[in-house]
């Protein structure tokens, strides 16, 4: 069973990455809070690349499941500002 990879809950780290928004971070907090309402806006770390044109973003969340973490990547993932989510 995929849940066995796995121990819950735990922290997990997010690599939110995206071209530079103005309302990049809000979105994706607002994404992070639906699937992680324990989740600390202010923990998450921003990174803007060399260029200045992309920034990424770290979200470390308590994990519940692979449920959720799951409902969370498909949600990052296809949210039009989202590049990639690792």
């Amino acid at each position: 069973m995929a849940d066995e990879l796995f121990d819950f809950p735990s922290d997990f780290p997010l690599k939110i990455m995206g071209e530079r928004h103005d309302d990049f971070a809000q979105e994706v907090v607002a994404v992070v809070l639906r699937h992680a309402p324990d989740f600390d806006p202010r923990q998450l770390e921003m990174r803007p690349s060399s260029g200045g044109r992309y920034i990424s973003f770290t979200a470390t969340i308590r994990a519940t499941s692979r449920t959720q973490l799951d409902a969370l990547y498909r949600e990052l993932s296809s949210h039009p500002m989202v590049k990639v989510v690792l």
